[in-house]
């Protein structure tokens, strides 16, 4: 989900970037009328997000190339899929493989980093989500790329949520008066999260109604403890430390969302060539 505005005022960004004055290499060794045609191949298995983003960036530099789309965004693809193919002037084509292979990489990557992470708790009920730890200028594109790969966003920016944080509880007093000062101004459809450390903190922020309740850093068994003592009087968040190997002992816990910046931070960027 990406608003097409936004993606174009970043296409031409990455495009002036790349290009400069102009693409010396291709104006000295391809012919201004040369024509080709040309394949993206995947060269590794993966999940895609992004093929409409790498149509457009292809589209926005020449709009007269004919660009075919051969898989969608949430699909996952073994190597050697054809995911595009890209007809019409040689130069064009050249001139912008590496932004469109940049982005459509980063993106499914990300994608099939979140869909890993997401096997990992299947069967358990736990809702995988992300975080604010973004690439700077590029959140929209990642966030859609978690989607893509099976995951659920949170909040997109900080106007989509209230967080109360130790140091917004510090300024407050308690989490109780926080809590309060939050909900007196809040927009009815806005959640109000409290990140907790401790279970006496848990058992504030219940008593205190809040939406969801983060259990930052907590071992499992003191998760399980939290569930418990909320008894689905709010939703409940397990963020921090969460790595492949310990996410599914978390999800057993009886938590509703496991938070992770894992799988956009951390997701390597996958396999992707542009081949005649």
């Amino acid at each position: 989900m990406y608003d097409l505005y936004q993606i174009d005022r970043l296409i031409d960004l990455w495009l002036s970037e790349d290009i400069g004055y102009c693409d010396l290499t291709a104006q000295l060794m391809i012919d201004e009328d040369a024509v080709a045609t040309f394949h993206m191949n995947a060269r590794e298995s993966m999940v895609i997000a992004g093929i409409g983003v790498a149509e457009r960036i292809l589209k926005r530099y020449d709009p007269t190339l004919a660009v075919t789309r051969l898989v969608s965004d949430g699909q996952r693809v073994e190597k050697g899929a054809r995911l595009l193919t890209i007809s019409g002037l040689a130069r064009s084509i050249v001139t912008t493989e590496r932004p469109t292979l940049n982005i459509l990489q980063r993106m499914c990557g990300i994608a099939t980093e979140t869909a890993r992470y997401r096997a990992a708790i299947e069967g358990t009920g736990a809702c995988l989500i992300d975080t604010r730890k973004t690439t700077p200028g590029l959140r929209m594109l990642e966030k859609h790329a978690v989607v893509c790969g099976g995951g659920v966003n949170h909040r997109l920016g900080l106007d989509q949520g209230v967080m109360l944080k130790d140091n917004h509880i510090a300024v407050a007093g308690s989490i109780r008066n926080a809590v309060a000062r939050a909900r007196r101004q809040l927009p009815i459809l806005t959640k109000i999260e409290v990140e907790c450390d401790r279970l006496e903190q848990v058992a504030e922020a219940a008593e205190a109604g809040a939406d969801v309740i983060m259990l930052d850093n907590m071992p499992p068994a003191e998760m399980k403890k939290a569930v418990a003592m909320v008894a689905g009087r709010a939703k409940i968040e397990a963020s921090g430390g969460i790595r492949i190997d310990t996410i599914r002992d978390i999800a057993l816990t009886g938590v509703d969302y496991i938070s992770t910046s894992k799988i956009t931070q951390s997701a390597p960027a996958v396999d992707i060539g542009l081949d005649e």
